[in-house]
């Protein structure tokens, strides 16, 4: 089941599977997090949380209207190539219409570049790194 969280709900899955479990749920807090316009959700395999995603309002330079930024998307290692990630992506897809947003964007680790590719979403960066956490690309998918 999908459903709205909190911005500390998605900390520990934050920091267990994107960080390797190396900091400190504080340090996988992201600016913007409790803004107003921003939104996580979170899908559960009955009581355990298993996968996660973060929304924020913020527009991508090269696209006109409202753009939201997909981060901190981690799923479960047991819950991994089952399908979940892409009921998240799909239900804040449909959410994110129904709000009249133009777009979303992320910066997607190289490894999850194909998992994103699968949902429509299309590469429109070089290659870049983020140091401490590596490859990346900017991804784009048009909503509206």
């Amino acid at each position: 089941m999908i459903k709205f969280i909190s911005a500390d709900d998605v900390l520990p899955l934050r920091n267990t599977i994107l960080r390797e479990g190396r900091l400190t749920l504080d340090e996988c807090r992201f600016k913007g997090d409790d803004g107003e316009s921003a939104f996580h959700l979170g899908y559960y395999a009955g009581d355990e949380l298993v996968c996660v995603a973060s929304f924020h309002l913020q527009q991508h330079p090269e696209f006109e209207g409202a753009g939201y930024q997909l981060r901190g998307m981690a799923t479960a290692a047991t819950y991994q190539g089952k399908g979940i990630g892409n009921q998240l992506v799909n239900f804040a897809i449909v959410y994110m219409r129904g709000q009249k947003v133009n777009y979303v964007w992320c910066n997607a680790r190289k490894v999850a570049a194909k998992f994103y590719a699968s949902l429509g979403f299309e590469i429109i960066s070089e290659e870049f790194d983020i140091p401490g956490i590596g490859p990346h690309y900017v991804m784009y998918l048009k909503i509206q």
